[in-house]
Protein backbone atom coordinates (compact mmCIF):
# COMPACT_ATOMS: atom_id res chain seq x y z
CA UNK A 1 0.00 0.00 0.00
CA UNK A 2 3.14 2.34 0.52
CA UNK A 3 4.62 1.69 -2.04
CA UNK A 4 1.20 2.61 -4.38
CA UNK A 5 1.10 6.06 -2.23
CA UNK A 6 4.57 6.58 -3.21
CA UNK A 7 4.29 5.57 -6.74
CA UNK A 8 0.78 7.82 -7.20
CA UNK A 9 2.64 10.82 -5.90
CA UNK A 10 5.47 10.38 -8.46
CA UNK A 11 3.08 9.71 -11.54
CA UNK A 12 1.38 12.87 -10.28
CA UNK A 13 4.35 15.26 -9.90
CA UNK A 14 5.45 14.09 -13.62
CA UNK A 15 1.61 15.17 -14.66
CA UNK A 16 2.73 18.23 -12.97
CA UNK A 17 6.44 19.20 -14.35
CA UNK A 18 4.85 18.34 -18.04
CA UNK A 19 2.08 20.85 -17.59
CA UNK A 20 4.16 23.48 -16.21
CA UNK A 21 6.69 22.53 -18.82
CA UNK A 22 3.95 23.54 -21.07
CA UNK A 23 2.80 26.32 -19.49
CA UNK A 24 6.31 27.94 -19.29
CA UNK A 25 6.78 27.58 -23.34
CA UNK A 26 3.51 29.97 -23.58
CA UNK A 27 4.09 32.36 -20.75
CA UNK A 28 5.70 34.79 -23.03
CA UNK A 29 2.86 35.29 -24.77
CA UNK A 30 0.34 35.49 -22.32
CA UNK A 31 -0.14 38.97 -20.09
CA UNK A 32 -1.02 38.67 -15.97
CA UNK A 33 -4.64 37.98 -16.80
CA UNK A 34 -3.99 35.34 -19.16
CA UNK A 35 -1.42 33.73 -16.97
CA UNK A 36 -3.88 32.91 -14.63
CA UNK A 37 -6.69 31.88 -16.78
CA UNK A 38 -4.04 29.29 -17.70
CA UNK A 39 -2.95 28.53 -14.24
CA UNK A 40 -6.62 27.70 -12.93
CA UNK A 41 -6.89 25.52 -16.02
CA UNK A 42 -4.19 23.67 -14.56
CA UNK A 43 -5.70 23.06 -11.66
CA UNK A 44 -8.71 21.62 -13.34
CA UNK A 45 -6.50 19.00 -14.97
CA UNK A 46 -4.49 17.94 -11.85
CA UNK A 47 -7.71 17.56 -10.30
CA UNK A 48 -9.28 15.65 -13.13
CA UNK A 49 -5.61 13.13 -13.21
CA UNK A 50 -5.82 12.84 -10.07
CA UNK A 51 -9.43 10.81 -10.26
CA UNK A 52 -8.21 9.45 -13.42
CA UNK A 53 -10.28 11.44 -15.67
CA UNK A 54 -7.38 12.90 -17.28
CA UNK A 55 -4.10 11.82 -19.50
CA UNK A 56 -1.36 13.70 -20.85
CA UNK A 57 -1.63 13.75 -24.18
CA UNK A 58 -4.71 14.92 -24.37
CA UNK A 59 -4.31 17.72 -21.54
CA UNK A 60 -1.21 18.94 -23.17
CA UNK A 61 -3.27 19.59 -26.69
CA UNK A 62 -5.97 21.21 -24.52
CA UNK A 63 -3.92 23.50 -22.65
CA UNK A 64 -2.58 24.73 -26.00
CA UNK A 65 -5.88 25.02 -27.42
CA UNK A 66 -7.07 26.93 -24.51
CA UNK A 67 -4.00 29.49 -24.90
CA UNK A 68 -5.21 29.96 -28.43
CA UNK A 69 -8.46 31.21 -27.57
CA UNK A 70 -7.17 33.33 -24.45
CA UNK A 71 -4.75 34.97 -26.74
CA UNK A 72 -8.39 35.60 -29.18
CA UNK A 73 -10.32 37.22 -26.23
CA UNK A 74 -11.64 34.24 -24.92
CA UNK A 75 -12.61 33.01 -21.80
CA UNK A 76 -12.18 29.01 -21.32
CA UNK A 77 -13.19 26.36 -19.52
CA UNK A 78 -12.02 22.39 -19.64
CA UNK A 79 -14.14 19.55 -19.49
CA UNK A 80 -17.24 21.65 -19.23
CA UNK A 81 -21.16 20.15 -19.11
CA UNK A 82 -23.35 20.61 -21.78
CA UNK A 83 -26.85 18.76 -21.35
CA UNK A 84 -25.59 15.22 -20.83
CA UNK A 85 -22.10 15.50 -22.70
CA UNK A 86 -19.11 16.54 -21.76
CA UNK A 87 -17.01 18.91 -24.29
CA UNK A 88 -12.83 19.53 -23.79
CA UNK A 89 -13.10 23.02 -24.03
CA UNK A 90 -16.10 25.45 -23.72
CA UNK A 91 -15.07 29.37 -24.77
CA UNK A 92 -17.19 32.04 -24.83
CA UNK A 93 -16.34 35.86 -25.57
CA UNK A 94 -19.02 38.19 -25.38
CA UNK A 95 -22.08 36.69 -26.92
CA UNK A 96 -20.25 33.99 -29.01
CA UNK A 97 -19.52 30.44 -27.74
CA UNK A 98 -17.17 28.20 -29.51
CA UNK A 99 -16.27 24.47 -28.50
CA UNK A 100 -13.63 22.51 -29.49
CA UNK A 101 -12.80 18.76 -29.31
CA UNK A 102 -9.26 17.22 -28.95
CA UNK A 103 -8.38 14.42 -31.66
CA UNK A 104 -5.33 12.48 -30.35
CA UNK A 105 -6.18 9.50 -32.85
CA UNK A 106 -6.21 7.04 -30.41
CA UNK A 107 -7.46 3.62 -30.57
CA UNK A 108 -8.34 1.21 -28.20
CA UNK A 109 -7.19 -2.54 -28.60
CA UNK A 110 -10.97 -3.60 -28.83
CA UNK A 111 -10.99 -1.63 -32.41
CA UNK A 112 -7.59 -3.22 -33.45
CA UNK A 113 -9.36 -5.08 -36.73
CA UNK A 114 -11.68 -1.35 -37.20
CA UNK A 115 -9.60 1.31 -36.72
CA UNK A 116 -10.41 3.55 -39.85
CA UNK A 117 -14.14 2.74 -39.88
CA UNK A 118 -13.92 3.53 -36.02
CA UNK A 119 -12.24 6.83 -35.70
CA UNK A 120 -14.44 7.70 -38.68
CA UNK A 121 -17.26 7.37 -35.97
CA UNK A 122 -15.80 9.05 -33.58
CA UNK A 123 -15.08 11.85 -35.51
CA UNK A 124 -18.57 11.82 -37.14
CA UNK A 125 -20.14 11.55 -33.75
CA UNK A 126 -18.26 14.22 -32.25
CA UNK A 127 -19.10 16.73 -35.11
CA UNK A 128 -23.06 15.85 -34.77
CA UNK A 129 -23.20 15.58 -31.10
CA UNK A 130 -21.04 18.96 -30.24
CA UNK A 131 -21.57 21.40 -32.78
CA UNK A 132 -25.13 22.52 -31.88
CA UNK A 133 -24.51 23.69 -28.19
CA UNK A 134 -22.18 26.47 -29.99
CA UNK A 135 -22.11 29.18 -32.33
CA UNK A 136 -18.50 27.75 -33.81
CA UNK A 137 -17.44 24.05 -33.72
CA UNK A 138 -14.13 23.20 -33.74
CA UNK A 139 -11.87 20.08 -34.11
CA UNK A 140 -8.23 20.07 -33.18
CA UNK A 141 -5.54 17.15 -33.50
CA UNK A 142 -1.89 17.04 -34.21
CA UNK A 143 -0.72 17.04 -37.75
CA UNK A 144 0.90 14.24 -37.52
CA UNK A 145 -3.09 12.43 -37.08
CA UNK A 146 -4.90 12.90 -40.25
CA UNK A 147 -8.63 13.20 -39.29
CA UNK A 148 -11.40 11.10 -41.41
CA UNK A 149 -13.73 13.45 -41.50
CA UNK A 150 -17.04 12.35 -43.63
CA UNK A 151 -17.35 14.29 -46.67
CA UNK A 152 -20.41 15.08 -46.35
CA UNK A 153 -20.04 16.66 -43.02
CA UNK A 154 -17.63 19.63 -44.41
CA UNK A 155 -20.75 21.18 -46.48
CA UNK A 156 -23.47 23.58 -45.23
CA UNK A 157 -26.29 21.65 -44.03
CA UNK A 158 -28.60 22.81 -46.32
CA UNK A 159 -26.60 20.85 -49.32
CA UNK A 160 -26.12 17.78 -47.56
CA UNK A 161 -28.60 14.58 -48.92
CA UNK A 162 -31.00 12.74 -47.67
CA UNK A 163 -28.38 9.38 -48.37
CA UNK A 164 -25.25 11.05 -47.08
CA UNK A 165 -27.48 11.95 -43.62
CA UNK A 166 -28.54 8.14 -43.40
CA UNK A 167 -25.18 6.80 -44.47
CA UNK A 168 -23.60 9.13 -41.31
CA UNK A 169 -26.46 7.83 -39.37
CA UNK A 170 -25.21 4.27 -39.74
CA UNK A 171 -21.50 4.83 -39.09
CA UNK A 172 -22.39 6.45 -35.81
CA UNK A 173 -24.38 3.39 -34.97
CA UNK A 174 -22.00 1.30 -35.40
CA UNK A 175 -20.07 2.25 -32.14
CA UNK A 176 -22.44 5.36 -30.77
CA UNK A 177 -26.24 3.89 -29.55
CA UNK A 178 -26.38 5.35 -26.15
CA UNK A 179 -28.03 7.87 -26.97
CA UNK A 180 -27.87 7.06 -30.83
CA UNK A 181 -27.01 10.11 -32.80
CA UNK A 182 -30.59 11.46 -34.42
CA UNK A 183 -31.28 12.65 -37.92
CA UNK A 184 -31.79 16.01 -36.91
CA UNK A 185 -28.20 16.48 -35.52
CA UNK A 186 -26.81 15.22 -38.32
CA UNK A 187 -28.97 17.08 -41.02
CA UNK A 188 -27.96 20.47 -39.33
CA UNK A 189 -24.26 19.56 -37.72
CA UNK A 190 -21.68 22.26 -38.72
CA UNK A 191 -17.45 22.10 -38.70
CA UNK A 192 -16.36 25.08 -38.36
CA UNK A 193 -12.91 24.72 -38.49
CA UNK A 194 -9.40 22.66 -37.92
CA UNK A 195 -6.84 23.55 -34.93
CA UNK A 196 -3.21 21.87 -35.94
CA UNK A 197 -1.47 21.41 -33.08
CA UNK A 198 2.13 22.17 -32.73
CA UNK A 199 2.77 20.41 -29.55
CA UNK A 200 6.43 20.70 -29.57
CA UNK A 201 6.24 24.47 -29.94
CA UNK A 202 2.70 24.92 -28.06
CA UNK A 203 1.21 26.57 -31.07
CA UNK A 204 -1.98 26.18 -33.09
CA UNK A 205 -2.30 27.13 -36.88
CA UNK A 206 -5.96 27.26 -37.34
CA UNK A 207 -7.08 26.04 -40.88
CA UNK A 208 -10.79 26.52 -43.28
CA UNK A 209 -12.01 22.72 -43.04
CA UNK A 210 -11.33 22.03 -46.77
CA UNK A 211 -8.21 23.58 -46.88
CA UNK A 212 -7.18 21.22 -44.37
CA UNK A 213 -8.36 18.27 -46.40
CA UNK A 214 -6.60 19.55 -49.19
CA UNK A 215 -3.43 19.74 -47.64
CA UNK A 216 -3.71 16.27 -45.46
CA UNK A 217 -4.15 15.06 -48.81
CA UNK A 218 -1.19 15.57 -49.79
CA UNK A 219 0.44 14.93 -46.06
CA UNK A 220 -0.80 10.78 -46.92
CA UNK A 221 1.77 10.59 -49.36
Amino acid sequence: MEYQVRRDVLVLNHFREDLDAVLGKMRPELDDAGHSQMLALREKLLGLYKINQAKINHSVMELICAKHLILNGFEVELEHDIGELSCDIYATKGYGTAIVEVETGFVSPKNALDPLTYLRARVASKITRYSSFANKFILATPPYYIMQIPPALTKPPRFRTNEEIHAIKKLCDLYYTDPPVTLDEIKNARLHSIYALDVDNASVREWEVNEYLGKAALWAF
